[in-house]
């Protein structure tokens, strides 16, 4: 089988496998269909930020089952799926309570495993998401990243006749801004520096959009201030001056949802600090993609959304390739963020 390794240094190469075998009765043989680049797989590509070298990358993908194991009852052959990443332990206090993205002794496919940028994988069952019919293996590959969006969505109580901002509009927070639309949010606003991003999530629903660019922190408060009250600020692009903004701009008892990852230290000054006493925001850390049942509400949620139709992707996508495609399109980011997701086509 093809498969794309990550050497150190950032180099990518398609190398051809051995076709992975079932060595567990819990485990299932996946012929993988798509996959999608994550923004955490950047620096593991191009900044050192992997476990180990070389390594096959990949945990947003979908696939159907072609084997599965003596004790697996959960899965029948040809089953669509969609990979769940985090292998919990199920048995430290954190996962007894079901706080299985706390889980301290986890394994993670495409991190601390061998991944989906490949055309076979052998999961454990229970990193696999079995898919209805009437969802399609392209949308597959995005159940991961909605779901981020969807467990801090869940953690603030669900947006049902909220009025949510959505602080970063790349992939992560326009999935999100989908979700509460979704689940019923009252209104939608999303902040961004980049007028390409903030026209797109127009179209796809958004009430309210603004540069931050062009707009100071109480330029944008003031606008917002007609649906001040009952707020969710999902912060989803990791910058110290976004999360500083999603703090000036809350409105009184706002609940802020941290989803994105910092890679620079954050220094709040005493005033800004302050608002959050002053306001009595809600601070709420968000981490992953999981709850009970396993693998969770967020999962069966966007199988719900996926169904109804209420979920626009295409405009997300910048290419769909092969192998080699996949690679050049990947090299060409050179560590920097990606501007829609880029997929590998195994199909």
């Amino acid at each position: 089988m093809k498969v794309v390794i990550v050497n150190d240094g950032g180099n990518l190469s398609v190398t051809e496998m051995e076709k992975p075998k079932i060595t567990s009765s819990d485990q299932i043989l996946v012929k993988v269909a798509y996959s999608g680049l994550c923004g955490s797989d950047i620096p593991r590509i191009f900044h050192q930020g992997a476990h180990y070298y070389p390594i096959t990358l990949g945990h947003e993908f979908s696939g159907t089952v072609t084997e599965i194991g003596n004790d697996v009852t959960e899965f029948a052959i040809g089953d669509l799926i969609s990979c769940v990443p985090l292998l919990p332990c199920f048995i430290c206090d954190e996962c007894q309570k079901h706080y299985y993205s706390l889980c301290k002794n986890y394994t993670f496919v495409g991190s601390r495993i061998s991944g989906g940028f490949a055309e076979y994988i052998v999961l454990n069952k229970k990193n696999a998401f079995k898919l209805p019919k009437g969802v399609t293996p392209l949308e597959g590959a995005f159940f991961e990243p909605m779901t981020v969006g969807m467990h801090a969505l869940l953690l603030a109580d669900g947006c049902r006749d909220k009025n949510v901002i959505i602080v970063g509009g790349g992939t992560i927070g326009l999935l999100a801004m989908q979700c509460a639309k979704a689940m019923g949010a009252k209104s939608i606003a999303v902040i961004d520096i980049n007028d390409t991003r903030l026209n797109l999530a127009k179209s796809l629903g958004a009430v309210q959009v603004y540069n931050s660019k062009n707009l100071s922190p109480e330029e944008i408060s003031q606008a917002l201030s007609i649906n001040r009250f009952e707020q969710i600020v999902l912060e989803t692009a990791g910058s110290p001056v976004t999360v500083k903004l999603a703090i000036e701009i809350a409105g009184p008892r706002a609940k802020i949802g941290l989803v994105g990852t910092l890679h620079n230290d954050i220094t709040l000054s005493e005033k800004t600090f302050g608002l959050i006493l002053r306001k009595e925001l809600h601070i709420l850390g968000s981490w992953m993609n999981y709850s009970a049942p396993w693998p969770g509400e967020e999962w069966q949620l966007v199988s719900q959304f996926f169904l109804e139709g209420k979920i626009k992707l295409e405009p997300l996508i910048t290419s769909i390739g092969d192998f080699h495609t996949f690679i050049a399109q990947v090299t060409e980011l050179n560590g920097h963020p990606m501007n829609g997701k880029i997929l590998l086509n195994c199909m």
